[in-house]
């Protein structure tokens, strides 16, 4: 089954996010732009209404067909990335490619708008993601700062957009931060998937001891959560009766350039050292108005 690559469509392709001509719902206070920077995250901003989610959490759904989940648009696509098969963790990237809501999610204002704020500037995509943890047998997300996957760009000049599909709540697996932890220097990885406490080994005490007490971040589906590039996060299992749906926007601010010769994702053609991210998989999303 071929289908259709949506990465050439850098505009939205349906109906399911219409454009507001008035930009000031969307737009952060100043007290939620101060507590970004003191904390390196903001929650509980409204992004989706129901009818949104419905319709993102059946294409979900879609994506687990054996035709699509097989099909070479995916970045990555892990139906579990934990080497625990009781403890299933599913991940991707690329379903924008793949399906017209989370195509259209990119353009959203909800998302836009505030990222803008955030970024200081225009917003170019990097790239989605998706997590699920089933009911009853979901697995963590180890402890990791985002951009210690991303040193194939530069500068750092990045954000995350942690988006629930479901209720988020501490008993099956919301993200959890510690807070300031976005000042911190850049750590090395110690893998996404399984350990929790793997991260203590490149941490001094100092550090470690702020682990006692994370500040876990619960959401009602459709809203989200954003975060700095260098935010300490990370979450527990999932052992409740009910699923733990997320998808995530990673943007830039418009400037930001490859860091690598090799292809920054894979399947892609790569951008040179030193050019600027553009083009077919890396679109603007928005510019503020002046």
């Amino acid at each position: 089954m071929k289908l259709n690559d949506l990465s050439q469509e850098h505009k939205p392709i349906s109906n399911l996010f219409p454009t507001v001509a008035e930009e000031s719902a969307f737009r952060l206070s100043d007290a939620q732009l101060e507590q970004f920077r003191t904390d390196g995250f903001l929650s509980g901003i409204r992004v989706l209404d129901d009818g949104q989610i419905d319709a993102l959490r059946n294409e979900l759904e879609s994506f687990h067909r054996e035709e699509i989940a097989k099909s070479d648009l995916w970045y990555e696509y892990n139906s579990n990335e934990s080497s625990d098969p009781d403890t299933v963790l599913f991940h991707a990237l690329g379903a924008w490619r793949l399906g017209a809501g989370f195509h259209d999610l990119l353009w959203h204002q909800a998302f836009t708008v505030p990222a803008s704020q955030l970024l200081e500037g225009p917003v170019r995509f990097w790239h989605d993601q998706l997590f699920s943890k089933p009911a009853l047998h979901g697995g963590v997300v180890a402890w990791h700062q985002d951009y210690s996957y991303w040193t194939r760009t530069h500068p750092m000049a990045h954000l995350t957009c942690w988006i629930a599909l479901d209720e988020s709540q501490i008993d099956n697996g919301c993200v959890n931060y510690i807070p300031g932890s976005h000042l911190w220097d850049l750590l090395p990885i110690t893998g996404l998937a399984g350990d929790m406490h793997a991260i203590r080994e490149v941490l001094n005490d100092q550090q470690w001891e702020q682990f006692n007490n994370p500040h876990p971040v619960e959401l009602k589906a459709g809203e989200c959560v954003f975060h700095h590039p260098l935010m300490m996060h990370g979450s527990f299992e999932n052992r409740t009766p009910r699923p733990r749906r997320a998808t995530v926007i990673n943007a830039v601010r418009d400037g930001v350039c490859s860091a690598s010769d090799e292809p920054l994702l894979q399947g892609i053609p790569a951008v040179p050292t030193g050019e600027h991210l553009s083009g077919q998989f890396f679109p603007l999303l928005y510019s503020p108005q002046s």
